[in-house]
């Protein structure tokens, strides 16, 4: 399975913590290694290793990254890097090329992604041409990548678990 690992960028902590939490665990949940986190926000990292720490799992998330260091280290150790945006290539077009790349960084923005971006992605890609959530956008794109397998992912180590069910809510231990 290709490893993933997600940069988000633009994250503003007065405002965005719930976003931001919500792309890592989608990530985390879709089978993303990890996150980086360009902005400091220990709220937003401490929430994340709260969930993996109960539901399992070994997804890091760390803060405080410079967002060019990251994306120039990730190509120079044979990184691809895959922006996602509505600005560009369908990802329909793209995901069988993608799907022999390995490891990706997957950079998540939020509402201003700097210019820079788009010359510094390999790929530039577009879950859909209309403006939606980063959530949703991370959340198809793991999907279609991994053609539906993460949805069958566990984690060994989890101290809850969901036990499927018609009706009602039930969890149990490991």
């Amino acid at each position: 399975m290709t490893r993933i690992v997600v940069l988000r960028i633009g994250h503003r902590p007065e405002r965005d913590q719930r976003v931001t939490t919500h792309v890592g665990l989608t990530a985390r949940a879709l089978g993303a290694e990890g996150m980086y986190l360009a902005a400091s926000d220990t709220g937003v990292v401490t929430s994340i290793r709260d969930v993996v720490d109960r539901w399992g799992g070994t997804f890091f998330c760390q803060d405080n990254v410079k967002w060019r260091r990251c994306i120039q280290d990730w190509k120079k150790d044979g990184g691809t890097v895959v922006h996602l945006t509505m600005y560009g290539l369908n990802l329909p077009t793209v995901i069988s090329e993608l799907r022999t790349r390995d490891p990706i960084l997957v950079i998540v923005g939020a509402e201003k992604v700097p210019g820079d971006i788009y010359g510094l992605a390999d790929y530039n890609v577009a879950v859909t041409g209309q403006p939606h959530s980063e959530i949703s956008s991370l959340a198809v794109f793991l999907d279609q990548l991994f053609k539906g397998k993460e949805l069958e992912r566990t984690y060994p180590d989890a101290s809850i678990r969901i036990i499927p069910s018609k009706a009602g809510k039930k969890t149990g231990g490991a």
